[in-house]
């Protein structure tokens, strides 16, 4: 059974950082692309940023290139997102996903985690 476990959610003011993680635990997943989707208030779930199993590829929306920063940790099964120069539009639930297709992992991924939320300030 495959399980996500995110972590590193909080409250930060705009132009902070934050690092998320997820577990993966249920199988091995180095062969899996790993990725990260936002779900803010009133909004429709969106991609953020995937990166391949071997970490060769990475694909992210326009508005976190150049603040968000996605790789992994294969021997952990861990997939990671560092988040700087936050802004006050990133706050959102903020959920893991796992997927064996680098085309799925962008739009509808196999599993997900519980999702942890993440609150800008200005």
């Amino acid at each position: 059974q495959v399980q996500l476990v995110e972590s590193g959610g909080g409250l930060v003011q705009a132009g902070g950082s934050l690092r998320l993680s997820c577990a993966a635990s249920g199988r091995t997943f180095s062969s899996y692309a790993m990725g990260w989707f936002r779900q803010a208030p009133g909004k429709e779930r969106e991609f953020v940023a995937a990166i391949s199993g071997s970490g060769a590829w990475i694909g992210n929306v326009d508005s976190v290139k150049g603040r968000f920063t996605i790789s992994r940790d294969n021997a952990k099964n861990t997939v990671y997102l560092q988040m700087n120069s936050l802004k006050s539009e990133d706050t959102a639930v903020y959920y893991c996903a796992v997927d064996n297709s680098l085309v799925r992992i962008k739009s509808a991924p196999a599993y997900w985690g519980q999702g942890t939320q993440v609150t800008v300030s200005s």
